[in-house]
């Protein structure tokens, strides 16, 4: 990154912000990166790149320090996630989805016997996280999933079957969404804290990609699959404000992992831009490829403004910020993918071979576009909020 741009992105972070930002960019680029491609190619998930994270308090930022974790302020959780996912979008998600879906509820919602159990765990990095939540008929119509929970004796029955899931096959806990009752939309759902490891009834298999094939996605299948009431968090029916929250914090996390993304696209296309030559100057002179360069990087500081601002508001102590959430990860996201196409047509064909990673990027970017809510839905979100139809 440049002198100018390094400046835009360390504006106004304090120095133990700068410090943590340094910290995570170093260790990426020195532990991740020389391992995200070979471990594509092999579909290996970074099981060994994650557990360097919980040593050095990464996997807890969110988690207060009386159960292990190394919680500073919000601001800075986005600066790890923005980080990481600069250079690895698998181990950026171990640690979105650990904080903001699962810690957060723990420590909002949970009991103090759920977050002993639990968030120690979270942060040593020994426990990993998933989050049940996406279905085959939508994930993000989740007032309308379709996976029941049947109180029985001892606790609840579980069943219908959960797609998309990151982490799953190597996830210590379950953070699962389910229905009481399925003719209540949204005032049926329930949240569930699973153990994965006792819990019978539930099958994990492979879900095929085209790309993430490091993250290896799944199907999580549950027929009758039972958890005991200690499972539940919050109250039957109150399901929906909890994942309401999550997602609040989860839209952060991943538009900052988005911001990293475009950032990325950046560091590849710029000195490329400078490297390669044709008609006798170099491609970076041509004005249609600074208008290009110019582009990726006004989205991604527009983008950044956007998510550092969030942050901000979180760390002053505003409840939900829905609308401010969604400006982020629409905006984030949109700049993720166009800036990895625009990366691809700096690099050309070349960007389509397995020596570059640019192309890889795309796919990935495209993913954190429908993640924690479409655009479209984002989109009907902002206009709400403008029209006045949405309060909060």
């Amino acid at each position: 990154m440049s002198a100018a741009l390094e400046r835009m992105a360390d504006f106004d972070l304090t120095e133990e912000q700068r410090q943590i930002r340094a910290f995570v960019k170093e260790f990426a680029e020195k532990e991740i990166l020389p391992h995200v491609e070979e471990y594509e190619r092999q579909a290996k998930y970074p099981l060994d790149l994650i557990a360097k994270l919980g040593p050095l308090g990464l996997m807890g930022p969110m988690i207060p320090e009386e159960y292990g974790g190394s919680f500073s302020d919000v601001m800075s959780y986005g600066l790890i996630c923005e980080e990481l996912a600069r250079i690895d979008w698998v181990v950026a998600s171990a640690v979105s989805v650990a904080n903001s879906l699962a810690a957060s509820s723990i420590i909002n919602f949970g009991t103090e016997e759920q977050k002993q159990r639990w968030l120690p765990g979270i942060a040593s990095g020994e426990t990993l996280c998933s989050a049940l939540l996406t279905e085959p008929g939508g994930g993000t119509d989740l007032g309308n999933l379709k996976t029941s929970a049947k109180k029985v004796k001892g606790g609840y029955e579980l069943t219908g079957t959960k797609v998309f899931i990151s982490h799953a096959a190597y996830a210590g806990l379950f953070f699962c969404v389910a229905s009481v009752d399925l003719a209540k939309k949204h005032k049926g759902v329930t949240a569930f804290l699973i153990d994965p490891k006792t819990t019978e009834g539930m099958t994990i298999s492979d879900f095929p990609m085209r790309t993430l094939k490091r993250d290896n996605l799944a199907e999580v299948h549950m027929e009758n699959a039972f958890v005991p009431d200690e499972a539940l968090l919050g109250k039957e029916g109150g399901g929906f404000p909890i994942l309401g929250a999550a997602l609040d914090t989860g839209r952060f996390s991943v538009a900052a992992r988005c911001v990293g993304q475009a950032q990325r696209c950046i560091d590849l296309a710029a000195p490329y831009a400078m490297e390669r030559e044709a008609f006798g100057q170099k491609i970076g002179e041509f004005q249609m490829i600074q208008q290009k360069i110019a582009d990726m990087v006004n989205r991604t500081e527009a983008a950044r403004l956007l998510v550092y601002r969030l942050g901000r508001m979180k760390d002053a102590g505003v409840g939900r910020c829905s609308l401010e959430s969604s400006l982020a990860k629409l905006n984030a996201s949109q700049a993720a993918v166009a800036n990895a196409l625009d990366g691809m047509q700096v690099f050309g064909g070349y960007s389509c071979t397995e020596e570059y990673e640019i192309g890889r990027l795309l796919l990935e970017a495209k993913s954190l576009e429908f993640g924690e809510g479409t655009s479209e839905l984002h989109n009907r979100l902002i206009a709400e909020f403008a029209l006045g139809i949405r309060k909060q």
